[in-house]
C-alpha cells in the first residue's frame, strides 16, 4: 500500500512539474512573440516585469530583463507562501516561475506581427490559456495569486480591488512609455487574458445546483461519495402531473465539478430532474480544496 502511495505521489509531482514547464513554454511565447513586439504590457506581476525591462533598458549591466524581473519581483512572494500557504504549495510555485523566468529568457522570439491589436489578443489568448491550466491543475503561478490566497484564507474576501488597482497601473504605464494608444491595447489584452482564464480555470465559478428526486438518501450518498459539498434537503415537495411525493436538494458546486454530478447523477438516480443556474455570489462557508 505504501508503494502504491509513493508511485501516485511520484505521478502527481511529474504531472505538476510538467504543467509548470508547459506554463513557462506558454507565458514566453506571449511575452517574446506578441507582446513585446506590440509594446504590449502584461497583467499582474509579469505586466511589472515587463515595465521594469523597459525603464533599465539603458542602463546597461543593471538592466533587468522581464524573464530576471518576473523572479525577483516574486521572491517575496515565496516567503510569504511558505510561512502564509505551505511548503508544496511554495516549491511548486517556485518551479513554475522558475520555469516562466528561464523561458522568457531563453526561447527566441520569432517575428509574427507588430501590429499591437493582433499582439493584444493572441498574447492575452495564450498567456491566459497557460495561467488558468496551471491553475487547473493546482499549480500558481506566483505574483498576485500568492497575495488572493492568503487573503481569502484570513478575511474570507477576494482582492478583485488590488487586482483592478494593480492592472490599471500597469496600463496607465504602458500609456506614458509607448503611448495612449498603447494603453487601450494593452487593456484588450488584459481582457482577453481574463475571459480565456476563465475559460480554462473554472473551479472558482460557482453553480447553484436543484434536484427534484423520489430517491434523495441514494442521491445525497452518491454526490458526496464523488465531492465535498453540504446538500439542503427540502421534503414534502409534490409533482404536478401525477401528485406523487417528490424531495428537492439544492447544492453549490463548481463548474469544474459539473463532471463529477453529471457521474454522480447517472449512479444514483438518471430519471432525476436536475437544473443548474451560474451563482453570482455565496455567503458564508464554501468549501475550497487548498492548493
Amino acid at each position: 500500500m505504501d508503494d502504491v502511495q509513493q508511485l501516485f505521489k511520484r505521478h502527481t509531482y511529474t504531472a505538476k512539474i510538467s504543467v509548470a514547464f508547459f506554463y513557462g513554454v506558454l507565458v514566453s511565447i506571449a511575452v517574446n512573440f506578441f507582446w513585446t513586439p506590440g509594446h504590449i504590457y502584461s497583467s499582474g506581476v509579469t505586466g511589472l516585469a515587463q515595465l521594469v525591462n523597459t525603464l533599465t533598458g539603458g542602463l546597461g549591466v543593471l538592466h533587468i530583463g522581464t524573464g530576471l524581473g518576473l523572479f525577483l519581483i516574486n521572491i517575496p512572494m515565496f516567503f510569504l507562501a511558505w510561512k502564509q500557504i505551505g511548503k508544496s504549495f511554495t516549491i511548486f510555485t517556485f518551479i513554475c516561475v522558475l520555469f516562466a523566468s528561464v523561458m522568457i529568457r531563453w526561447i527566441q522570439p520569432i517575428h509574427l506581427t507588430n501590429d499591437p491589436i493582433i499582439c493584444a489578443i493572441f498574447g492575452g489568448a495564450v498567456n491566459g490559456f497557460g495561467t488558468g491550466f496551471a491553475l487547473k491543475n493546482g499549480i500558481s503561478t506566483g505574483g498576485l495569486d500568492i497575495i488572493g490566497i492568503v487573503v481569502r484564507r484570513k478575511t474570507g474576501r477576494s482582492i478583485g480591488t488590488i487586482n483592478i488597482a494593480f492592472n490599471s497601473l500597469i496600463v496607465i504605464s504602458a500609456g506614458f512609455v509607448y503611448g495612449w494608444p498603447y494603453a487601450l491595447y494593452s487593456a484588450l489584452g488584459l481582457y482577453v487574458n481574463a475571459k480565456v482564464m476563465d475559460i480554462t480555470f473554472t473551479r472558482q465559478q460557482r453553480m447553484q445546483v436543484m434536484v427534484i428526486t423520489d430517491r434523495p438518501k441514494t442521491v445525497i450518498d452518491s454526490i458526496q461519495n464523488h465531492m465535498r459539498r453540504g446538500i439542503t434537503i427540502v421534503h414534502g415537495a409534490e409533482g404536478a402531473y401525477r401528485h406523487d411525493e417528490k424531495t428537492i436538494l439544492f447544492t453549490v458546486i463548481t463548474r469544474y465539478e459539473m463532471d463529477a454530478l453529471e457521474t454522480a447523477m447517472e449512479e444514483s438516480d438518471p430519471k432525476a430532474f436536475v437544473s443548474i443556474s451560474d451563482t453570482v455570489k455565496v455567503l458564508g462557508h464554501f468549501y475550497e480544496p487548498k492548493w
